[in-house]
Order: C-alpha cells, then sequence, then structure tokens
C-alpha cells in the first residue's frame, strides 16, 4: 500500500511541475529566416502578395510529389489563397490567404520596404497562426532586398500547444528556411528589370487574318529599318494582287532577339481571310503543329494561335540567302535562269509544314492570335519597344502568369505611326510614336491588379486601336524595330 501511495504522490508531482512548466512556457511562438536578394523590391512584393507560383518554391512538393494545390479567393493581394491536400502526415492538409499587404503595389517601390502577412490554417498547434514577411532595400545603392520570413502563433492557456513550442524548429521552421532558398532561385530565373512604370492588362485576342513576310537584319536601327521597309513593299504588292485591303496598324513578331542579328516576321492585318491564288479560293488557317517526320524534323517547335511560325521565320531569310547566291553565281557564269530554276521555290496556294497559305516566294498568310495576352503600351522611338517586353517578361513572371515565347511569340501593333498625321494637320515625331506591345499567355487570370484597380489606360479589348493605312503603316527609317545593343527589339 505505501508503494501505492508514493506512485501516486510522484505522479501528483509530475502533473503539479508539468502545470507549473507549462505555464512558465511562452505563450506564444516566433521563428525567422532571412536571405538577400539581388532583384527589385517590386518582383519580390508581387511574388509574396500572390499564391501562384507558390507551388514553384514551396517546399512541401519535397515531402509529397502528389500534393495537389487549388487556388482561392482572389488572384492578387488580401483576400487570394491557396490550399492543399496530402496523404503524407508531414503535410497534411492546408490553406494560407493573404490577410493583408502594406503599401500598396502602387507604392512600394517608392517606399522601398513592404509587409505582407499569411492567414495559416493547418494542424500545427496553436492559433492565429500567420507568415509574416518583410521586405526593405539594402546593401550598396539600394540594389539588394532583405527579405525576412517570419512565423508566429499564439498558444494562449492551452499547455500542450505551449509545450509544442518545443517544436516549432521542426515543420515550420523547415518550411520557412527552405521555401525561401527557393525563392531566391526562382527569382533569379525573372527578367531583371524594374517595372514600376508598367500598367498593363489581360486581353482577349480575336483571330485575325494576316499576311506576313519573314526576315532578318542585324541589330542596328537602320538595317532592321530597311527590312521592314522592304518587306512592307512586299506586303502591299501582294495585297495590291489579291485585292485585299489592311485592315489594322502593322504588327511585328519577334522570332528570335539576338546579340548581333534580330530576326523577325512583319505583318499586316487584311480585310478577308480567303484569298484567290490563280483564279482558285484558299482559306486561311491558323498555325497547327508540324508534323514529325524523321530526326531532322524532331526540333520543330509547335505554332499555334499567337504565334507565327518560329521555324518560318529563319528559314525565309536563309531560303532567300540562298537564291540570291545562286543567282549571282549564274550571273558571273553568263547562265540564264530556267524555268525549271524559277520553280524550284514555294509554290503559291501551298501551305508549309505550319498549315500557313503561300501567297508567293515571300508572303504567308495565316488567322494569328485567337487567345489571351498581356498587353502594354509605349509612346516613344521604337527603342523603347525591347525594354517594354522585357518588363512584361518579368511581370508576369512574378504574377505567376504561364507564358511561351517560343511557341506563342512576342508581337507589337505600331498605332501611331511616324510621319502620320495628328488630329490638328501636323505630323507625328519619331519619338511620339505609340507601340502596344503584347506577350500571348495560357493560364493567366482575368484582369492584372492594374486593371483592378482601374490603372490602365489603353483601349477595351485589343482589337480596338484604329488602323494605320497601309502608306503609314511602315515608313521606311521610321517604323521598324528598334536595333541597338541595348535598345533593339
Amino acid at each position: 500500500m505505501t508503494r501505492v501511495l508514493e506512485f501516486i504522490t510522484a505522479l501528483i508531482i509530475v502533473a503539479v511541475l508539468a502545470v507549473v512548466i507549462g505555464v512558465l512556457m511562452p505563450s506564444s511562438g516566433h521563428v525567422d529566416r532571412t536571405t538577400m536578394v539581388s532583384k527589385d523590391i517590386r518582383d519580390v512584393y508581387d511574388v509574396f502578395n500572390n499564391f501562384r507560383r507558390f507551388q514553384d518554391y514551396a517546399v512541401l512538393r519535397v515531402y509529397d510529389p502528389n500534393l495537389t494545390y487549388k487556388l482561392e479567393g482572389k488572384a492578387y493581394g488580401p483576400g487570394a489563397a491557396i490550399s492543399w491536400t496530402s496523404d503524407v502526415p508531414k503535410v497534411g492538409n492546408g490553406r494560407l490567404e493573404i490577410a493583408s499587404a502594406t503599401p500598396g503595389f502602387a507604392d512600394v517601390g517608392e517606399q522601398g520596404s513592404a509587409t505582407i502577412v499569411w492567414k495559416v490554417t493547418n494542424d500545427w498547434p496553436g492559433e492565429n497562426k500567420r507568415f509574416t514577411i518583410n521586405m526593405e532595400r539594402a546593401g550598396r545603392g539600394k540594389r539588394l532586398v532583405k527579405v525576412t520570413w517570419n512565423y508566429d502563433v499564439d498558444y494562449g492557456w492551452n499547455l500542450l500547444d505551449r509545450y509544442s513550442n518545443l517544436f516549432i524548429h521542426g515543420t515550420p521552421d523547415s518550411m520557412v528556411q527552405y521555401s525561401l532558398g527557393n525563392v531566391q532561385s526562382m527569382l533569379a530565373a525573372v527578367p531583371n528589370i524594374v517595372y514600376d512604370d508598367l500598367n498593363p492588362k489581360l486581353v482577349d485576342t480575336p483571330q485575325q487574318p494576316v499576311l506576313y513576310v519573314s526576315t532578318a537584319a542585324k541589330r542596328n536601327l537602320t538595317d532592321v529599318d530597311a527590312a521592314t521597309a522592304t518587306a512592307m513593299t512586299q506586303l502591299q504588292d501582294a495585297m495590291k494582287k489579291l485585292g485585299v485591303k489592311q485592315a489594322g496598324p502593322r504588327i511585328i513578331f519577334t522570332t528570335n532577339y539576338g546579340d548581333q542579328n534580330y530576326t523577325f516576321d512583319v505583318a499586316v492585318p487584311i480585310d478577308a481571310s480567303t484569298l484567290k491564288i490563280d483564279g482558285q479560293d484558299y482559306a486561311l488557317t491558323a498555325p497547327v503543329q508540324p508534323k514529325l517526320e524523321g530526326p531532322d524534323s524532331a526540333s520543330s517547335a509547335p505554332a499555334e494561335g499567337a504565334s507565327a511560325a518560329a521555324g518560318a521565320s529563319a528559314a525565309a531569310p536563309a531560303m532567300a540567302a540562298s537564291a540570291d547566291k545562286v543567282a549571282k553565281a549564274d550571273a558571273k557564269s553568263g547562265k540564264k535562269a530556267d524555268k525549271a530554276d524559277m520553280d524550284t521555290g514555294p509554290k503559291p496556294g501551298t501551305r508549309d509544314k505550319y498549315g500557313h497559305l503561300i501567297v508567293d516566294q515571300n508572303v504567308r498568310g495565316m488567322l494569328a492570335f485567337g487567345g489571351r495576352a498581356l498587353e502594354a503600351s509605349w509612346t516613344g522611338n521604337p527603342a523603347g519597344i525591347p525594354p517594354t517586353r522585357l518588363k512584361l517578361e518579368a511581370y508576369a513572371a512574378t504574377h505567376g502568369y504561364d507564358t511561351d515565347t517560343v511557341v506563342h511569340r512576342f508581337y507589337n501593333k505600331q498605332i501611331v505611326a511616324y510621319e502620320s498625321k495628328k488630329p490638328d494637320g501636323s505630323e507625328v515625331l519619331y519619338d511620339e510614336q505609340t507601340f502596344h506591345v503584347f506577350l500571348p499567355v495560357t493560364d493567366a487570370p482575368e484582369q492584372t491588379p492594374e486593371q483592378a484597380a482601374g490603372m490602365t489606360d489603353q483601349p477595351a479589348d485589343a482589337s480596338s486601336s484604329a488602323p494605320a493605312d497601309s502608306s503609314s503603316a511602315a515608313p521606311a527609317a521610321s517604323s521598324a524595330e528598334p536595333a541597338d545593343a541595348e535598345s533593339a527589339n
């Protein structure tokens, strides 16, 4: 009996000690990890102010490759949420929701610091669980961003929850630490450009029949202007023969913006989707994925929707160059081109591997666009188009918009052309041109934050721009893409 009493007494002492220790333990828990990021603070702010990139950097996927995510609520800012489900106990089920973000996205660049709070709902012990991400410019010249990711939880008088604070450096800590490291790696892939002055919008682009010429030039303004002017002359000649008219502003599709050379398509929308070639009607169609006929074609990129074929863009200049070499060689030898030589080029009325209608040696036709795009406006000389493209790419990356610039290429429309007439009769100066720049997207929300805030000043849709007539669409040495190393398209 004495031993039983001793055992009961020991249990009481242990229980009392447990209660006393529990009462003395902190009523809240805190974990934080810090890193330095070599990016603009707006980039970091946007990544944490939406959850569309969360699965790309959150460490949860490492613990459970079969984890499923679901985006909820708004796309951006307070009210945006993401939930997940997992059969792995370490991951479990959970939900994050942006509770607050200060300041707003329009002011974070000027203020140079920001705080975003996420509400955490999962099976971790405690109440009022939250992640707080603090950002501030740091380093020499304020070119770095110091990011501190905090986890805070309240235990109240729940003694069991207070004891769980002993394990706060387990799963919560590892999630913060490894996810923050992944954010740093993810941001390294974002173009290094500040887009504070960009007010883009998401638009639906209806399909539109276009004629285009693939060309290439050195990345200098003179060569690009000349190539564009030549392409426009070829397009105008083709439109005259076909009996169609230009139905909108000139378009430039960017195929490859290299260090030395710029490959692109010059296109014009037309007022007919059926063309008569040699007395026969041919319907323009949207680009299709090319068939793989052998090892040499295995690397062919599919093209659809907003993209003219990248392969065709590179092939056309090469074809023209090859034909030019043959012609020069024949001229030197005194040989005259016979009919067989002239018939070796693409046949009008046939289609290339992308389904584009071949109009003549240089001109192709297709149905372009037909999808969604991120659009921004640029007013000035063409040197501002490449930075605008880069800003759109960075913006899409930090906001989690899916893009594929190989298949769905960048393009821009010349809305106000150089030397065109203003309402007062004066001519538009070189630095007064207006371009709309488009980045096709394959997955994006209904609106950008700027649209939701009413900060965009562009037309309601991508087709609402007033068309430029063919005479003003591409004056030589004027409206072509810029070309020096820093500003060319």
